[in-house]
């Protein structure tokens, strides 16, 4: 499916759409609670996908009774994380093509993610991406979280462009929300939830991977 109209900047989300960590930190997090004592449920874990950090500690000091130390649970479950981001084996499939194609067609790329910037840092070194980014938006660096506006609103400030000429790459529904919200073109391209009435109807298209996002940048 081609994109209506021809983007002049892509901004990517960073979890579950450039490396494979959202569904590690889901595992990763469960596990370390369950060394603490706890079970965090599946719902509430999937809950948290595309949530601010703040809030997510929230969800789960609600579903374990306050009884966890969720500042100690989300440092073991990054170190954990950010231990595989190191070895370089977490890029999904197709980022190298697609921002390849991007740069050779002169189209500016960026980030906006709900992670801070020393999780993104670490991320792209980790994978030979340090540099291949012209812009990173990261937690800290605007005042709401998705599913806001805010993240996809400063990109495009800070690339010069009106949002609606950008298309947002995103995974999860509240990027997807957030994305639509700024006004930009939005692919999702699925990690752990799968695209619903709502998404379909926010995007302008569901891509199975970033290799089908490149097909649609060709044809754009």
């Amino acid at each position: 499916m081609p994109l209506p109209n021809s983007p002049k900047a892509v901004v990517f989300d960073m979890d579950g759409v450039l490396f494979d960590t959202e569904a590690l930190f889901r595992r990763s997090l469960k596990s370390v609670a369950a060394e603490m004592g706890h079970s965090i449920p599946d719902d509430i874990a999937k809950s948290m996908i595309g949530v601010e950090r703040s809030a997510s500690q929230a969800m789960v000091h609600e579903a374990t009774g306050g009884t966890i130390d969720v500042h100690a649970l989300w440092r073991q479950a990054n170190e954990r994380v950010h231990a595989e981001a190191l070895k370089g084996e977490l890029l999904k499939p197709g980022v190298f093509e697609l921002l390849e194609h991007l740069e050779s067609a002169g189209l500016p790329t960026a980030i906006a993610t709900s992670s801070y910037r020393d999780q993104v840092d670490r991320n792209l070194e980790g994978h030979g991406l340090t540099g291949r980014f012209d812009l990173i938006v990261a937690n800290g660096d605007y005042a709401r979280a998705k599913p806001e506006p805010d993240p996809y609103l400063m990109a495009a400030e800070r690339l010069g462009l009106d949002p609606s000429e950008c298309l947002a790459v995103e995974d999860s529904y509240n990027g997807v929300r957030s994305a639509a919200r700024a006004g930009m073109m939005t692919v999702m391209v699925p990690d752990i939830l799968p695209a619903n009435d709502e998404m379909r109807s926010l995007v302008v298209a569901v891509a199975d991977d970033l290799g089908a996002v490149q097909k649609m940048m060709k044809q754009a």
